[in-house]
């Protein structure tokens, strides 16, 4: 394997790490108290061509791939973003890029694709449900047929960023579970307005990831047209897959740019830092030790992710790398933040001194999207080859 960087993707980390340095610590932390979506830097990740660096050229993007997509998040999250800059990513060129690039109509290609890159319709994803959670197959929100399109009743939560959104991957099932034949069948995406009749949504307050709203999104009897099908009726599962695979990517990418961060934090205040004598207090092992580790396990998941990444690019299984990743770079980013505020004493637990928001933002990611939990039953299914346990 070749780990150096040619000059496109050296090109496109250089001009994330100068987009990401105009929006700094201070720009993050004031957000974070005002509960605000980073709408400046959004649009200005996507005037600097890097929303669409994996998306096709013929529509606005640069053609490249979900590695320097990694690679982008995680300049991006380090320079001041932390964790929460992935879900940016997620919702956009994830939620909305992956599912239309690889399953759209051309028609859809042609009119939504352009309008993502430029930055001018934010997106959404409504998968999860109140009485499901990780079990996606018990879904019940259902759109049943009416004329040439659906009418999609049901609820979801937790789903992020719907006020900034204009239009939202919606998952449900078109035909009942009893009558699809199995539990993977029976399941179809679509891509609709989020401001539509029947479409009701209400704000979860939270610990963290001020920055990216959460929503109860509430759908009574919301129409959609036959040109919002994404994919295969009835057979969107498989399809929804490679949506949540790569979510887990950008999801540990920006986990990657966080814990990076977090470790330089810590290091330049123990540098400075000096108590009981004259020596910084970096010097001692005590304080040496946990961050040399997380900065171990942080670039750990970093090549992980990059296998990944690049296996789905080349059109290889990706899967299980990508899960790997995601369950190692959650872990790594909270002992970074954790360990950070530590080395920091009472001032760690500051605003002033930036990790706080971190650790918060950062602790969502141990379980979500996907429970690291689910991640291990995954691992010991699928690649140790052992009896399901849930």
């Amino acid at each position: 394997m070749d780990f150096a960087l040619n000059d496109v993707q050296q090109m496109m980390l250089d001009t994330a790490r100068r987009v990401g340095s105009e929006f700094g610590l201070d720009y993050w932390r004031k957000l974070d108290a005002e509960k605000r979506f980073p709408a400046e830097l959004w649009q200005a990740i996507c005037d600097a061509g890097l929303c669409g660096v994996a998306l096709p050229e013929e529509h606005g993007g640069s053609g490249l791939g979900m590695l320097e997509m990694a690679l982008v998040i995680e300049a991006l999250s380090e320079s001041g973003g932390g964790s929460t800059l992935g879900q940016m990513f997620m919702c956009n060129p994830i939620f909305g890029g992956v599912s239309i690039s690889k399953y759209g109509t051309e028609e859809q290609k042609r009119d939504w694709l352009p309008k993502l890159v430029s930055g001018e319709w934010g997106f959404c994803m409504a998968l999860t449900e109140p009485d499901a959670g990780s079990n996606t197959l018990e879904m019940k929100t259902f759109a049943s047929a009416d004329g040439d399109g659906w009418r999609v009743n049901g609820q979801k939560i937790w789903i992020t960023a719907v006020p900034e959104s204009k239009k939202m991957l919606v998952v449900a099932r078109t035909t009942k579970l009893e009558d699809a034949g199995g539990r993977t069948k029976g399941i179809s995406l679509f891509m609709i307005d989020t401001d539509r009749a029947g479409l009701a949504h209400t704000p979860i307050d939270k610990l963290g990831t001020n920055t990216m709203s959460s929503s109860q999104v509430f759908f009574d009897n919301v129409r959609v047209e036959p040109n919002e099908l994404i994919g295969t009726l009835d057979g969107g599962f498989r399809e929804l897959l490679d949506v949540l695979n790569t979510e887990r990517i950008v999801t540990t990418a920006g986990l990657v740019g966080a814990g990076r961060l977090a470790i330089r934090l810590g290091v330049d205040y123990a540098n400075q830092r000096k108590v009981f004598g004259k020596v910084p207090v970096s010097s001692y092992q005590g304080v040496q030790f946990p961050l040399a580790q997380a900065h171990a396990e942080i670039e750990c998941a970093a090549l992980m992710n990059y296998r990944a990444a690049s296996n789905f690019d080349n059109g290889l299984p990706f899967g299980s790398d990508a899960n790997r990743a995601k369950l190692i770079a959650a872990q790594a980013a909270a002992s970074a933040t954790e360990r950070s505020m530590q080395v920091m004493g009472g001032m760690g637990y500051s605003k002033e001194m930036h990790v706080e928001r971190l650790w918060r933002d950062a602790r969502l990611f141990r379980f979500a999207p996907v429970a690291e939990e689910m991640v291990l039953n995954y691992i010991a299914m699928h690649d140790l080859g052992m009896p399901r346990s849930y």
